[in-house]
């Protein structure tokens, strides 16, 4: 952890992976990953009990949490160019991530007085709409921050950072919800204090990013240059392949709550079962981001989805065993590890560093699209045919998507290119 000066910038950093230091981590990709950690034990907190308290606590249905999570996801989608764009005209990344760390801690107390589906889902579309301003910004920085060669590692070291508070978010959860009397209001109010001291660690401890200077004919920052950037093949294809698996992807609270009904897993145990997830994605990030820098970014993420398509075959049978939880969520937690960070350090680069924000977020946004009507679709299959015809479908989809996928994939060597002629 470091005060963010004028010495510590991202150039510098990433010259310094460049001396022959491999073990070497910017300071900038540290310091957001401790912003990550911080926050995600804010968010994970609520969302680990978020499903049971909409389903059980609130009498929702399925298709009714999936239009919520369908919001969740579908909220985050739609913003995210605007924050892409915002971050890349005059370099402000740092400031317009600050604004989306500060719109998602502010939502937190309001779960406390929203009783509503109609309220509910405003306050996760603001929640949505902070995760979708900063997550473009906050990718580029840690992209910028580092060396073409190493992006795999850096990303791999940010999601392991962010996936620790990831762990820890739902077992703060349980303990608060096994200690006090007002269970979830003690959790939302805790969750708000939480995500308050991330912000604050964000102002104090990441530098902001100068703009670059603009090469000659490189295209100025706008949304429409942005869009352009689809003309590009690598870049189209990148989100024609994120498109298509987040069309299969299921959300992870449904995961957890196909879990709960295979085993009849307690209420009060619920919360716990991300941990599981959690726990294999921060084992698994920077050995796989490594990886992926190694034998190539686009087979490591492929992989991760042969991990969850596993894992959806594990939820269909009738029968439980004593080792189906650990196994479900090892693989889903795998998934993760393989694709999150990986994905972005493909994206980085095929966009060039006066587009990265817009870039990466054009790519994100046809991913969170998708998953937006995958929880919508997933939740209405589950209301009208049941939970097993549903994940049976699912998993035909992937199968399906994951073949298209293949053909469309674009080549870690045209991206190495880019880097090596910038």
């Amino acid at each position: 952890m470091y005060v963010a000066d004028s010495r510590s910038t991202p150039a510098a950093a990433a010259a310094r992976l460049t001396t022959g230091r491999r073990s070497a981590v910017a300071p900038t990709v540290l310091a957001l990953g401790a912003v990550s950690l911080i926050t995600d034990v804010s968010s994970e907190m609520v969302t680990a009990v978020l499903p049971l308290y909409l389903v059980t606590g609130l009498g929702l249905t399925p298709l009714g949490f999936g239009l919520l999570d369908g919001v969740y996801n579908g909220f985050s989608a739609l913003v995210r160019l605007v924050g892409g764009h915002l971050a890349d005209r005059g370099g402000r990344h740092k400031s317009v991530a600050v604004l989306g760390y500060g719109l998602s801690a502010v939502c937190k107390p309001l779960l406390l007085v929203a009783g509503s589906l109609p309220v509910i889902g405003a306050v996760l579309a603001v929640d949505r709409t902070g995760k979708g301003l900063r997550t473009a910004p906050r990718d580029a920085l840690i992209s910028l921050a580092s060396a073409p060669e190493a992006r795999g590692r850096a990303f791999g070291v940010h999601r392991a950072m962010d996936t620790a508070g990831a762990l820890l978010g739902p077992l703060a959860a349980f303990l608060i919800l096994r200690q006090a009397v007002d269970g979830y209001d003690a959790v939302f109010t805790v969750s708000f204090c939480v995500a308050a001291a991330g912000v604050l660690v964000l102002l104090l401890f990441v530098p902001a990013r100068t703009a670059p200077e603009r090469a000659p004919g490189a295209p100025r920052p706008s949304l429409k240059a942005a869009l352009a950037l689809l003309a590009e093949r690598d870049v189209r294809r990148l989100t024609l392949c994120a498109l298509l698996l987040g069309l299969a992807t299921v959300s992870d609270s449904f995961v957890y709550l196909l879990l709960q009904r295979r085993l009849d897993v307690p209420d009060r145990w619920f919360a716990l079962l991300p941990l599981g997830t959690a726990a294999a994605f921060l084992l698994l990030a920077v050995p796989l981001g490594r990886l992926a820098d190694r034998v190539g970014r686009w087979r490591v993420f492929l992989g991760g989805h042969a991990a969850l398509l596993c894992a959806y075959g594990l939820l269909l049978p009738g029968r439980q065993g004593a080792a189906l939880p650990y196994v479900v969520l090892a693989l889903h937690g795998l998934f993760y590890a393989a694709t999150d960070g990986v994905l972005m350090a493909a994206a980085a680069g095929a966009v060039p560093a006066e587009l990265r924000s817009s870039g990466l977020a054009l790519i994100q946004t046809g991913q969170a699209s998708a998953r937006f009507v995958c929880s919508i679709a997933f939740g209405a299959a589950w209301t009208a045919w049941g939970d097993r015809t549903a994940l049976s479908t699912a998993a035909l989809a992937l199968t399906a998507c994951a073949a298209g996928a293949m053909l469309l994939r674009p080549t870690d060597a045209a991206a190495s290119t880019r880097e090596a002629a910038a």
